[in-house]
């Protein structure tokens, strides 16, 4: 393992295999953090990671079934979909203990976008995994489309975290900068319902204008870092 991983937290993202979770996963390990495509099926997960380990032109990435790759990391990141959200967690919840996870369900169905009714997933998950779990609701307004394009370079959008705990809010805002993206604190779990419905917008907006990637971005806080 090189000085560079050494100082990187592992990075496990369980249910992996999709567009966002694959996406993020790029843009990670193109960056230098050891990352973990977690699936329920580990032929899955390894098949995922060895195409991506071809875009990038070295063995960066590893696949393990979710309970194993959620062990193995330090930051696990959950990118089921909203129809496997609980199932996911009930299952992963013996191995999360002690770890941060950030959770980017948002609760929306992309046939007939809407607000989904509180609580959020992020709390629902906080609830459901206990106190040990330090739960970080984060990327739901990213667009999947985006995130293998143009890697190592800034994508042109925000991402608002929400969380109860800061410095586990912080340790995500780094990883999302890390990864092309400026992140932003707004406020704990409670508040992720909103971040949730505004991704309901967003699919909204991609549907009448026939685009992909509509994001969010939020002005007028050049500098003015995260206080802790």
């Amino acid at each position: 393992m090189s000085d560079n991983f050494a100082v990187k937290p592992v990075i496990a993202i369980l249910g992996g295999t999709g567009k966002e979770g694959s996406g993020l996963a790029l843009r990670w390990a193109y960056v230098g953090y050891p990352v973990i495509i977690g699936s329920r099926q580990l032929e899955k997960a390894q098949m995922i990671a060895g195409e991506l380990n071809k875009i990038l032109g070295k063995e960066m990435i590893t696949g393990l079934e979710n309970n194993h790759a959620a062990e193995s990391a330090e930051i696990c990141v959950l990118t089921v979909v909203q129809e496997a959200h609980q199932a996911a967690l009930k299952s992963l919840s013996s191995s999360l203990q002690g770890k941060i996870l950030v959770d980017a369900t948002a609760r929306v169905d992309f046939r007939a976008p809407a607000p989904p009714t509180p609580p959020s997933a992020a709390r629902m998950a906080q609830n459901l995994l206990g106190d040990q779990v330090n739960v970080v609701a984060a990327f739901q307004n990213v667009p999947a489309h985006s995130l293998k394009k143009k890697l190592g370079e800034t994508l042109d959008c925000d991402v608002l975290l929400c969380s109860d705990d800061i410095p586990s809010a912080q340790k995500v805002i780094d990883l999302a900068n890390a990864a092309g993206m400026r992140a932003l604190f707004a406020g704990g779990l409670d508040n992720a319902i909103v971040v949730e419905g505004l991704t309901a917008l967003l699919i909204s907006i991609n549907k009448y204008y026939g685009i992909k990637n509509a994001s969010l971005f939020i002005s007028g806080l050049e500098g003015h870092p995260l206080k802790s």
